[in-house]
């Protein structure tokens, strides 16, 4: 059987490795991102400000790693600063930006932070690279780009109009990043991510991802509320599919940059077949849940009713082809999820004195 563009890809990175920029590396993607190239055997600079990510991720990763994480190089600082960007970018050959704050409901209730990370840090970003002379920079976009658009599936060139200030960050982002690879020759792929999950998203906060949030409710016997009558439907994505399409894209022929790519599944799920999964698969482990049902509320503003990706860009150009549906990533995710987030068992002398 021939190999696929990514195991190609990969045996060709572990012979001759690179040296990488990954930006919010101690956040969910980014250190999905860190944990695999070191696992490559390339060489790795992470920058955050721990302003989303965590140092338990990168301490998990670190250990994952063994002894290739002497590979791996940490430096602290935020975007927004320039002379940090210029620092970490000294040097690299790929940078793949995933810093940002992310988060539609957010971005409503504090746009200026929002409009600071998202924009300011990503010019910063460009220039850093740019005046570095940084072979590729491969960056985070959003599905939220297609705004109200209401063609299904999503197709790259059909946008409509931004619902929120995040989706609005994202946009100026490939514009941005069109003009620096015009102007300045700056090699850029945007990679339009699609309901993103896995190990090391966090439940907590009140812009928690929906997955980890629901595992959560589930394991600490909370209420399950779901945002609407629960038809709303999204093309769930696994981080390993999202990890492929970065290093894809880092070593994609040049033909291929100055572009966007979705990155997905390609298959929608609607909230309710969402919940009856997780629901499910918990109850293998944790034959509590298996009854729970979930609770309705309001429509969250700004969200879209349906978001299904066209993913055939990105298999022609990029050779994406994504290893895991969402049964198959909730199945690959869930031990994490119930190791890390369960609650810790209750003494057997509980009680008793």
């Amino acid at each position: 059987m021939q190999p696929t563009q990514y195991e190609q890809t990969v045996l060709e990175l572990r012979a001759s490795p690179r040296t990488w920029l990954v930006t919010g590396a101690a956040g969910f993607i980014g250190s999905n991102l860190v944990e695999r190239l070191l696992a490559l055997g390339q060489r790795v600079v992470g920058l955050d400000n721990f302003s989303n990510g965590f140092r338990h991720n990168l301490d998990e990763v670190r250990a994952l790693a063994g002894p290739a994480a002497e590979a791996f190089r940490f430096v602290e600082g935020d975007i927004r600063d320039l002379d940090t960007c210029h620092a970490a970018c000294a040097g690299v050959d790929v940078v793949l930006h995933n810093a940002a704050l992310g988060s539609v409901p957010r971005s409503i209730s504090n746009p200026l932070a929002t409009h600071g990370s998202n924009l300011d840090g990503f010019l910063n970003m460009l220039v850093a690279a740019r005046d570095a002379r940084v072979p590729r920079f491969v960056y985070a976009g959003s599905s939220s780009t297609y705004g109200d658009h209401p063609a299904l599936p999503k197709v790259e060139d059909r946008i409509g109009r931004p619902l929120s200030p995040y989706a609005v960050t994202k946009y100026v982002n490939e514009l941005y990043a069109g003009v620096f690879h015009r102007t300045y020759g700056l090699r850029t792929i945007g990679l339009r991510y699609f309901n993103v999950f896995g190990p090391r998203q966090t439940p907590d906060g009140p812009y928690a991802a929906v997955i980890p949030r629901w595992i959560s409710a589930l394991l600490h016997g909370r209420p399950l509320v779901i945002n609407g009558d629960g038809t709303n439907s999204r093309d769930f994505c696994f981080v390993h599919n999202v990890v492929q399409a970065n290093v894809l894209a880092a070593t994609a022929p040049d033909e291929s940059t100055d572009q966007v790519y979705n990155v997905a599944v390609g298959d929608r799920t609607t909230l309710n077949e969402l919940f009856a999964l997780i629901r499910d698969g918990l109850a293998a482990v944790r034959p509590e849940v298996a009854d729970a049902r979930p609770e309705y509320g309001p429509t969250r503003e700004g969200d879209v009713p349906h978001s299904l990706a066209d993913i055939g860009k990105a298999r022609a150009m990029l050779g994406y082809q994504p290893t895991h549906t969402l049964a198959q990533g909730l199945a690959a995710a869930l031990p994490w999820y119930v190791r890390s987030l369960a609650p810790p068992p209750v003494p057997a002398d509980a009680g008793v004195g």
